[in-house]
C-alpha cells in the first residue's frame, strides 16, 4: 500500500482527526440556534473592524503590496474598490479584520478567533460561490479549532514571543478552507498537517509598534487555502501534526510543552461551542487592558477634575510584559500600535476623557500633553485579586493631590461574561466602525445580510462591503 493510500484512511485519534472529523460531518443544521446567532454578531462585529481599517494608513499601503504585481482577480476587498486573486484578498482582508486589535478575542485561549477563519471563509466563499449557510457552517467549525487549539497551550504562545492568533490562525484557516471544498476527513486532517508547517507569528512588534501582528491572520489565510488545495490534490502530510514529536507544541512551546493539554480539543466537541463564549471589545486596545479601563473610566466619574498625582494600575502577571513593559516606552507611545498596548496611555485617556475609542488613536491624541503627563505618572503592578485568564480583570488606585485614594477593581471586563455585548449593541458598534468607510445606508444593508446570512451568498455579502469600481 502506498504511502498516499495510508493517509487517505481514516483520520487517526490525533487532534487534527478529531477536528477533522468534526469539521466533515457539520452541517448547518447542526449548529444550535444561541450559537449560530452569537456567530453572525461575531462576524458583524469582525466586519465593522475591517471596515474602519481603511481609514488608517497600514491599509492603502499593505492593499498596494498585495496589488503591485499588477494581477486583476475576482475577489473583493472590504471597504474599498480593488480585485484581487484569492489569496491576496485573503491576505488583505485578514489584515483589515484584525488591523485596529478592535476584533472579538475568546478569553480562554487568548486568541482572535474570528480573524483566525473569518478572512478565508470570506474569500475562499467569495471565489467558490459558497451560499451564507456554508459560509456560516464552515466559520462556526473554525472558530472552534481557533479556539481549542489555544485552549491547549494555555497562553503559553505568548510567554515564548508568538502571537498565539498567528499560530492558530494557520490550522483554522487551512480547515475553514477544506471544508468550504467540501473535503473529507482525511482531507481535511491533512490540510491541519500541512499548516502547521506554516504557522508563525513572533511577537517581536512589541519592541517598536511595528505591523507585522496585523499581518498575521492574512497570512495565515494564504496558508491555509493553500493547504487545503494541496491537500485537496493528494499531498502527503503529517497526522499529528500538534502533539506529533517535533510537532507544534514541542516546537513552538519548547520548555513549557508538558503543560499542554491537548484533550481540550476533543472535550465536548461538537456539544460545548466556544465560539458562544468569545468576548468583543469596547475599546480598540489590547484585551488584557481592558479591566483597568473599566476601573479607570469608573473613577473619572468619581474624580469630578480633581488633579491627579499618581495612578497605580494592577493586571494580571503574565500579561505585564506585553502592555506595561518596558515602562518608559509604554508611557509615550509613538504610534496607534504602541498606544494600543500600553496600559499608562490607555489608562491615562479614559481617567481624563472617561471613554476610550478609535479618535483616542489618532495622531492628534497620541500628542496631547494631559494625557502624555498623566501617563508618566501610571505606574503598573500584579493584580493579587485578577480572575485572569477567564476573565481580563484589573484595577486602578488614583491619589488626587488633596491626599483622596480612589479605588476600583473590575473582576469581568465589559463585553465578557455576564457584561457581554448583546445584539444592539454590538450592531451600535458596527455602525460606528463602518462609518468612517461607508455611507449609512449600505452599513445598515450590511447589518441584514448578515443577521440573515443564511439566506444570502458570499458573493452577495462581499459586493455588500466593497465599493464600486469606477474605473
Amino acid at each position: 500500500m502506498t504511502q498516499l493510500g495510508r493517509i487517505e484512511k481514516t483520520p487517526s485519534s490525533s487532534a487534527s482527526g478529531h477536528l477533522a472529523r468534526f469539521a466533515a460531518g457539520l452541517r448547518f443544521e447542526d449548529i444550535p440556534a444561541p450559537v449560530l446567532e452569537r456567530a453572525k454578531l461575531h462576524i458583524l462585529d469582525a466586519l465593522g473592524c475591517g471596515l474602519a481599517s481603511n481609514a488608517y494608513g497600514f491599509a492603502g499601503r499593505v492593499v498596494a503590496g498585495a496589488a503591485a504585481h499588477g494581477e486583476i482577480g475576482r475577489c473583493r476587498v472590504i471597504g474599498r474598490a480593488e480585485r484581487l486573486p484569492v489569496r491576496d484578498a485573503a491576505l488583505v482582508n485578514g489584515v483589515l479584520l484584525h488591523g485596529l486589535d478592535f476584533d472579538d478575542t475568546h478569553l480562554g485561549s487568548i486568541v482572535h478567533p474570528t480573524a483566525a477563519c473569518l478572512p478565508v471563509a470570506l474569500s475562499f466563499g467569495e471565489l467558490l460561490k459558497a451560499h451564507g449557510s456554508a459560509l456560516l457552517t464552515a466559520y462556526a467549525a473554525g472558530m472552534e479549532t481557533a479556539i481549542r487549539i489555544g485552549l491547549v497551550v494555555k497562553g503559553g504562545f505568548h510567554h515564548v514571543g508568538f502571537h498565539a492568533t498567528g499560530v492558530v490562525a494557520h490550522f483554522s484557516s487551512a480547515l475553514v478552507a477544506a471544508k468550504l471544498l467540501g473535503l473529507d476527513a482525511a482531507q481535511i486532517m491533512a490540510s491541519q498537517g500541512i499548516a502547521a508547517s506554516t504557522a508563525s507569528g513572533v511577537q517581536v512588534f512589541l519592541e517598536e509598534g511595528a505591523w507585522t501582528k496585523r499581518l498575521h491572520p492574512g497570512w495565515a489565510a494564504v496558508a491555509g487555502i493553500t493547504a487545503a488545495r494541496l491537500a485537496a490534490h493528494g499531498f502527503v502530510a503529517p497526522s499529528r501534526p500538534l502533539e506529533g514529536k517535533f510537532g507544534l507544541l514541542e516546537t513552538h512551546l519548547q520548555a513549557h510543552a508538558g503543560e499542554a493539554d491537548i484533550g481540550a480539543v476533543a472535550a465536548g466537541l461538537g456539544q460545548t461551542w466556544h465560539l458562544a463564549d468569545t468576548a468583543m471589545k469596547p475599546y480598540p486596545v489590547c484585551h488584557f487592558i481592558h479591566g483597568c479601563a473599566d476601573a479607570a473610566i469608573a473613577l473619572h466619574a468619581e474624580l469630578g477634575g480633581e488633579e491627579i498625582t499618581a495612578v497605580e494600575a494592577l493586571l494580571p502577571q503574565p500579561t505585564l510584559h506585553i502592555v506595561a513593559e518596558p515602562a518608559a516606552q509604554k508611557q509615550c507611545p509613538t504610534s496607534d500600535y504602541e498606544a494600543k498596548f500600553s496600559t499608562q496611555f490607555v489608562v491615562a485617556t479614559c481617567l481624563l476623557k472617561g471613554g476610550f475609542g478609535l479618535p483616542d488613536l489618532q495622531p492628534e491624541a497620541l500628542a496631547d500633553p494631559r494625557v502624555l503627563a498623566l501617563a508618566a505618572r501610571v505606574s503598573c503592578g500584579i493584580d493579587p485579586d485578577t480572575a485572569f485568564p477567564t476573565y481580563f480583570s484589573g484595577g486602578v488606585t488614583v491619589t488626587t493631590r488633596s491626599g483622596r485614594k480612589l479605588t476600583r477593581h473590575v473582576r469581568v471586563n465589559s463585553g465578557a461574561g455576564e457584561y457581554r455585548l448583546q445584539q444592539d449593541g454590538v450592531i451600535a458598534k458596527f455602525l460606528a466602525s463602518a462609518s468612517l468607510a461607508l455611507p449609512r445606508e449600505q452599513a445598515e444593508q450590511i447589518v441584514e445580510a448578515v443577521l440573515t446570512l443564511e439566506t444570502i451568498s458570499a458573493e452577495q455579502l462581499m459586493q455588500l462591503l466593497s465599493l464600486e469600481d469606477k474605473n
